[in-house]
Order: C-alpha cells, then sequence, then structure tokens
C-alpha cells in the first residue's frame, strides 16, 4: 500500500524547482525547502527546526569552506578584479572564448588530477575568471558590453567551471563519484574496477570539450555581431 506521507515530502523538492525557475534568492529556497519538507512528514516546527540544527552542526566541517569567503573579499577589494583584467592585456587574450577555453583545458586537466579545489564559483570564477571574459568582451565589442551581453559571459563563466571540472574529476582513479558508481554497479552484479571506470571517463570529458569550444565560438560571433 503506498503511503501517502513519504510522497508528501516530496514536495520539498518542488519547492526548490519552483524557486529556482522564479529565480528567487537560493539561500532562501534551500532553507524554506529543509523546513518544509519535515513538516510535510508529520514533524512539529520545533522539531524541523531542531532536525535543521542538528544536521548543521554535525557536518559542521562543510562549514569551513565559509572561511575563504573573507580573504577573496579582501584580495577583490585590494584590487584582485582589476589586475585580472589587465592580464587580459598581457597575455593576448582578444576574445572571451580566449579566456573560457584556456581556463577550460586548466580546469579539465587540474581536475583530472584530483586537484578539483583549484577552481571554484567563489575562489576563481567570480574573482578573476568572469572579470577577464568581460574585459575581454569589451575589447570585441569596442567598449559597447551591454548588461546583458556581462550577465551572458558571466553565465558562460559560472558553465565553465561546472563542465570542466564535472567531467574531469571522473578520470581521477580515487575520486568519491568514482567509488560510489563502482558501488552501485557492483549491487547490480556488475564488477568493474575503479580505473576502468576512469578510462571510459575520458570520451565524456572529450566531448564536454568540444561542445564548450563551439558554445564560446558561438558567444564570440554574438558579440562580434
Amino acid at each position: 500500500m503506498v503511503d501517502h506521507g513519504s510522497w508528501m515530502t516530496l514536495l520539498g523538492l518542488g519547492v526548490i524547482i519552483g524557486g529556482v525557475i522564479l529565480r528567487m534568492n537560493i539561500l532562501f529556497v534551500v532553507v524554506a525547502s529543509s523546513l518544509i519538507t519535515p513538516l510535510l512528514a508529520g514533524k512539529t516546527p520545533y522539531e524541523a527546526v531542531a532536525m535543521l540544527g542538528h544536521y548543521a552542526t554535525s557536518a559542521r566541517y562543510i562549514s569551513v569552506m565559509w572561511t575563504i569567503l573573507p580573504l577573496i573579499g579582501l584580495l577583490e577589494w585590494a584590487g584582485l578584479t582589476d589586475a585580472a583584467r589587465g592580464l587580459v592585456s598581457r597575455l593576448s587574450l582578444k576574445t572571451p572564448g580566449h579566456v573560457l577555453r584556456g581556463y577550460f583545458i586548466l580546469r579539465q586537466i587540474s581536475a583530472a588530477l584530483g586537484l578539483t579545489s583549484l577552481g571554484g564559483q567563489v575562489q576563481m570564477v567570480r574573482s578573476l575568471i568572469a572579470p577577464m571574459a568581460e574585459e575581454a568582451g569589451r575589447h570585441i565589442t569596442n567598449g559597447t558590453l551591454t548588461k546583458e551581453e556581462r550577465e551572458r559571459l558571466r553565465a558562460a563563466a559560472a558553465a565553465t567551471d561546472n563542465v570542466a571540472g564535472f567531467f574531469g574529476e571522473d578520470i581521477f582513479l580515487a575520486v568519491a563519484s568514482i567509488l560510489l558508481m563502482q558501488a552501485v554497479l557492483e549491487a547490480n552484479n556488475v564488477q568493474v574496477l575503479p580505473w576502468q571506470l576512469s578510462v571510459w571517463a575520458i570520451p565524456s570529458a572529450v566531448m564536454a570539450l568540444a561542445v564548450s569550444w563551439l558554445c564560446f565560438r558561438k558567444i564570440d560571433r554574438s558579440l562580434r555581431r
């Protein structure tokens, strides 16, 4: 017999999907979903808040990453973003595609070697890659880059980091995703070794690079027009 209460808890996912579609503050959406889900499971408001606090404190090592935010803010205040824009001219990066292609390859290779922490939205994209892409965009449009075009370049920089990191890290033998896939396959009587999964991740990484390369060319053509 179907437990309708258990299905109700899945509405928490609907809150996240709806919040993203409506472009609401993502922090507010995640917290709201975290509270709504236990309420739909029959918990009291007090129990829902207590559960949220319990899991936040039991996994508090995850919040260590937030300690780098003041450092990033201090570096930006000291001129990190301006230095990134100046780097575009010194390296002769004439288009945003040049910037994004170079970062994609660097990010993918470093992730394939297990160095996933070398990239990231906060420490790399917001501080360096997005400003460099915008500066290259100003060059290609003779300084007439619109607000919409700036937002597109920022989104492309963020996507570059995500895609390169996602497909690159699976090439690394000891990454958690490889071990998870091996465990799932073994649970379904499919015997594979981690190195076999890593090898077969290479074609996917190459295809991701090829598709992204075409997207970068499309961005450059759009800005030239």
